[in-house]
C-alpha cells in the first residue's frame, strides 16, 4: 500500500518515537478492512516500537486506534488516513509515541488544564484540504490530556452514517455527539471554544501592550508580506488577524506563483506564517477587528484598533489588509440551508455529494473549474450564469462543454434555495429572457460568484469604493494619514495572491517612510 519512497521517509519520521505504542483494529470482512489491515502491518514493521491487535472493540468497523502500550487509546481513525490525512496519521503516531509537538509551552499548559470529558468525531472526506488541520488539532488535544478522545471518520466509507446525520458538509465536528464546528478551525479557536476563560485573559493581555510603530490588521499574503518588510526595518511590528492565512487557507492548488510550479493554499499559508515568525512580530491570531480610531480622534493622537473581543491596540501608523470573502447569493433559503446542502468549497465537500445532483453558481474560472471537478464525483452538474455567456478562459469552457453530465443555463438569476427543512431539496431562478420561473430538483449548490472584501467595519471611517474597497493610491495610502492598506480589500486591480504580496511590501515601505518623516 505505502510505495518504497513514503515507507523510507516514514521509517526514518519512526526513530523519533520514545515510547512502544500499538495499532488496535476493529475489522469486518470488507474490502476496506483489508486495505487497513495491510496498511498497519505496513507500517508495525518499519519500527520494534509498534505493535498490532486486531481485538479492537469500535462500534465503527473497520478502523483502528493507536495508544500508548498500557493506555487506553484517545486517537483513531475509521478510514484510510491516506491523502490529505496521512499526515495526521504520521503526527498521531508521533505525539502518541512521545515525540513533543510543535506548539508552545503555554498552549501545551492550557491543553491539559482542560477540565471534563470531550468525545470529538470528525467527519472529513480525504479530498479535503481543511479536514487535517482540524483532525491534527483534535488528535494533539487526546494525546495531551487524558480526557479527550477523538475519532476521524471518513464520510465516503460512512456513507449510511452519514446520510443518517445529514452531514452535507466537510470537516464536521461533533462533540458528544452534538454539533460543535463545520469547516476549517485551528488548535487555538478549538482550545478557545472549550476553555470559555481564555478569550477574556487574551482580551487584557491585547490591550495591555505597548503601542506599535506597525500594526498590520489582517494575516494573509499582504499582511504577511507587509509584516516581514516592516521587521526587517527594526520597527516595533504587530499583526492581529482573525484568522492568519486568510483566504488563502480555502484555495485548493496555486500554480500561478511564480518560482512555485504547484503548491496548495494551507501549505502556502503555513510558509507565509513560518516566515514573519522568523522576525520580531508579534502575531495577535483569533482577533477581529472592528472598529478604526483616526489618530487625530484619539486622546494620545495614535491610531486606535478597537477588536471584537474588547481589547483596543494603539500604533504610529496602522496596514489594513483585510482581504475579501466569498460572496454569497443573498436569495431566500441560503442562510438556512448553509452547510445543509449549499456549499463554498468544491473541493472540501464535493465527496459528500457522490452520485447526486449539484448546481453550480457562477461562470467565471472558479465557477467552471468547480463545474468540471465536480463532473467526476456526482451524477450531474448544471452549471448558472447570471450572464449570457461564461465568464470562464476557453480552455475551461471547452473542458466544461466536453462533459456529458454538465448543463449549463445561461441567463439564469438564482431567486430561491429550496428544501425540505432539512436538506436542499432544489433550486428556484428565473430565465432573464423570458421571464418565466423555473425549478431544478437537486441536492447540493456550490456558490461561486467572486469575492467581497472585507470592510464592512470601516465604513464611515476611511474612503471606500462603491464596491467597498478601501481607495488607496499608488503608495498604499488611504484617505487617513498614517492608514495604509493592501491586498484584496482594496482598490488595487487583479486579486492575486502574487499582487497581494507585493502590495503588502508596498504599504510597508510608504508606512516606514509615513513613520520617519511624517509620523509622530
Amino acid at each position: 500500500m505505502l510505495d518504497a519512497n513514503i515507507t523510507a521517509q516514514l521509517s526514518a519520521y519512526l526513530e523519533k518515537l520514545q515510547h512502544p505504542i500499538e495499532l488496535i483494529a476493529s475489522l469486518d470482512d470488507s474490502a476496506a478492512a483489508g486495505e487497513i489491515r495491510q496498511l498497519i502491518n505496513e507500517i508495525a514493521v518499519l519500527n520494534s516500537k509498534i505493535s498490532v491487535r486486531f481485538d479492537g472493540n469500535n462500534a465503527r468497523k473497520p478502523s483502528f486506534a493507536i495508544a500508548r502500550v498500557g493506555e487506553a487509546p484517545r486517537v483513531s481513525f475509521a478510514g484510510i488516513p491516506l491523502g490529505h490525512e496521512f499526515t495526521s496519521l504520521v503526527l498521531a503516531l508521533l505525539q502518541t509515541g512521545g515525540h513533543p509537538p510543535r506548539i508552545d509551552d503555554a498552549t501545551i499548559t492550557t491543553i491539559k488544564s482542560i477540565k471534563g470529558r470531550f468525545e470529538f468525531t470528525t467527519f472529513v472526506s480525504l479530498s479535503c484540504h481543511n479536514c487535517p488541520d482540524v483532525v491534527q488539532a483534535l488528535n494533539l488535544l487526546s494525546v495531551l490530556n487524558p480526557n479527550i478522545r477523538h475519532e476521524m471518520v471518513d464520510g465516503a466509507l460512512y456513507q449510511a452514517e452519514v446520510t443518517e446525520r445529514q452531514i452535507m458538509a466537510v470537516p464536521t465536528i461533533l462533540l458528544n455527539g452534538q454539533p460543535f464546528g463545520q469547516g476549517r478551525m485551528s488548535l487555538e479557536e478549538i482550545i478557545a471554544k472549550l476553555d470559555t476563560g481564555s478569550s477574556e485573559r487574551q482580551a487584557e493581555e491585547i490591550s495591555a501592550k505597548a503601542p506599535f510603530d506597525v500594526l498590520i490588521v489582517g494575516g494573509g499574503p499582504a499582511g504577511s508580506a507587509a509584516a516581514v518588510y516592516a521587521a526587517r526595518k527594526g520597527i516595533r511590528t504587530g499583526v492581529v488577524a482573525e484568522r492568519f492565512g486568510g483566504q488563502v487557507l480555502d484555495t485548493m492548488g496555486i500554480e500561478n506563483f511564480i518560482s512555485v510550479k504547484e503548491t496548495e493554499g494551507p501549505k502556502l499559508a503555513a510558509a507565509l506564517e513560518s516566515h514573519v515568525r522568523e522576525y520580531e512580530v508579534d502575531i495577535m491570531n483569533l482577533q477581529r477587528a472592528e472598529k478604526l480610531i483616526a489618530a487625530e480622534h484619539s486622546a494620545d493622537k495614535l491610531i486606535e484598533i478597537q477588536l471584537a473581543s474588547g481589547a483596543t491596540l494603539k500604533s504610529r501608523s496602522v496596514i489594513i489588509s483585510t482581504g475579501a470573502r466569498w460572496r454569497e447569493m443573498n436569495v431566500p433559503g441560503e442562510q438556512e440551508y448553509r452547510g445543509r446542502g449549499v456549499a463554498y468549497c468544491p473541493h472540501c465537500d464535493g465527496p459528500l455529494f457522490k452520485g447526486k445532483r449539484v448546481a453550480v453558481i457562477g461562470g467565471g474560472n472558479s465557477g467552471v473549474e468547480a463545474a468540471i471537478d465536480l463532473a467526476g464525483i456526482v451524477a450531474h452538474v448544471t452549471l448558472l450564469e447570471f450572464g449570457d455567456t461564461l465568464r470562464a478562459d476557453a480552455v475551461l469552457q471547452n473542458k466544461l462543454r466536453s462533459l456529458a453530465n454538465v448543463t449549463i443555463i445561461t441567463n439564469a438569476q438564482t431567486t430561491e434555495v429550496l428544501g425540505n427543512g432539512q436538506k436542499v431539496s432544489g433550486l428556484a431562478y428565473t430565465d432573464r429572457v423570458s421571464g418565466n420561473a423555473q425549478q431544478i430538483e437537486l441536492e447540493g449548490i456550490f456558490v461561486q460568484i467572486g469575492l467581497l472584501p472585507n470592510t464592512d467595519w470601516l465604513k464611515g471611517t476611511l474612503n471606500l469604493s462603491p464596491r467597498g474597497e478601501i481607495e488607496v493610491d499608488s503608495h498604499g495610502r488611504t484617505s487617513l494619514p498614517g492608514v495604509f492598506a493592501a491586498g484584496d480589500a482594496t482598490t488595487t486591480p487583479f486579486k492575486q495572491i502574487i499582487i497581494a504580496m507585493g502590495e503588502g511590501a508596498k504599504a510597508s515601505l510608504s508606512a516606514f517612510e509615513y513613520l520617519i518623516r511624517d509620523g509622530k
